[in-house]
C-alpha cells in the first residue's frame, strides 16, 4: 500500500512550498495540477526548500520555478537539462528539479535530453506534454500527431512522426522512466517522490492537456489508463513502450539502477588567488 501523502504530523505542508506569485496558465491547465502534485511531494519529503533548486527553460511549464518557494533558475530554450547539471555536480548535496514542454525539451533542448539520459547525473526532469506550442500560439510540436490540423502553419498535419520521449530514454540510459496524467494528481505525487527519492536521472512524462489550443485533449481523461510497475528488464521494457498508445500511466514504467555521474573528487578548494593565477597569459 502506498504511503499517504502530507501525513498530519508533518511540519511542512505544501503551502511552505508555493510562492506568492499567481500562476497566469488559462483555465483548466493540466499545469495547475503538476505544480499542485510537486508540492505535495516535497511536503511528504520535507525536504528544506534552501536544499531544493526548480531548473527550467521557456514555455508554459517553465514558469514553475516562480510558482515555488524553493530556489529557481529560469534558463533559456532548452538548455534547462545542461543547467541543472552543472548545478548538481557543483552542488550534489542539492535536490535539483527541471522542468520542461514537449517543445522545450525534445526540439531544441532533444540533444540536451539525449545526453543527459545516458549520463545519469541525479536529476528529476517533468516534463509536462501537451503536444502544442502553447505560449507561441498553437504551433506542432515534436510529440504532435503527424495528421493533427489544428495549427496554421500545418493546416494539413506535419506529416513526420512524433517523438517518442520514453522511448527514447530508455534507448539512451535513463535509469527511471514514468509517465502521468495531470487529471490524477495523488499517483503523479507518489511517482514523484519516488522520482526524486531514486538514484540517477529520472524522467516523468505528465500528459497536460492544454484546452485553449488542443480542447479535444479533455477527452485525455477517458483514455488514460492506471498500470502496475513496469518491468526492470530493458528489453521487455522496450516491448512494452514501444508498443504503447501514449496513453498507459503509472508510478514507473521502468526503473533499474546504474552508477551515477558525478563530479571527480577535487580534495581541498584553492583560494581565488591560485584560480586567478592558472588564467594569467
Amino acid at each position: 500500500m502506498a504511503e499517504p501523502l502530507c501525513p498530519a504530523a508533518a511540519s511542512t505542508g505544501p503551502d511552505m512550498y508555493r510562492s506568492d506569485v499567481k500562476p497566469i496558465w488559462c483555465p483548466g491547465c493540466g499545469d495547475y495540477s503538476v505544480l499542485d502534485a510537486l508540492t505535495h511531494a516535497l511536503a511528504h519529503l520535507q525536504l528544506p526548500r534552501e536544499q531544493v533548486a526548480m531548473v527550467s527553460g521557456i514555455g508554459c511549464s517553465s514558469r514553475i520555478p516562480a510558482y515555488t518557494s524553493v530556489y529557481g533558475f529560469h534558463g533559456v530554450h532548452g538548455r534547462a537539462l545542461p543547467l541543472a547539471t552543472g548545478l548538481k555536480l557543483a552542488r550534489p548535496e542539492l535536490t535539483v528539479l527541471v522542468a520542461g514542454g514537449d517543445g522545450d525539451g525534445f526540439s531544441i533542448g532533444g540533444n540536451h535530453f539525449l545526453h543527459a539520459c545516458r549520463r545519469n547525473v541525479d536529476l528529476t526532469y517533468i516534463i509536462m506534454d501537451n503536444q502544442v506550442y502553447g505560449m507561441t500560439k498553437g504551433q506542432a510540436s515534436p510529440t504532435t500527431a503527424p495528421d493533427w490540423t489544428g495549427s496554421e502553419l500545418t493546416p494539413e498535419g506535419t506529416g513526420v512522426n512524433p517523438f517518442q520521449p520514453l522511448v527514447i530514454a530508455l534507448a539512451a540510459g535513463a535509469t527511471f522512466i514514468a509517465r502521468c496524467f495531470s487529471g490524477e494528481p495523488a499517483n503523479l505525487a507518489q511517482t514523484l517522490v519516488e522520482a526524486i527519492r531514486h538514484p540517477g536521472f529520472s524522467v516523468v512524462q505528465v500528459l497536460s492537456p492544454c484546452p485553449t489550443f488542443r480542447p479535444e485533449q479533455r477527452q485525455w481523461k477517458k483514455l488514460v489508463r492506471l498500470l502496475p510497475e513496469g518491468p526492470t528488464d530493458l528489453r521487455s521494457a522496450a516491448r512494452e513502450l514501444m508498443g504503447d498508445d501514449g496513453f498507459s500511466v503509472g508510478r514507473a514504467l521502468y526503473r533499474t539502477e546504474r552508477k551515477v555521474f558525478g563530479a571527480a573528487p577535487r580534495g581541498d578548494a584553492l583560494p581565488v588567488a591560485a584560480l586567478d593565477r592558472e588564467f594569467v597569459l
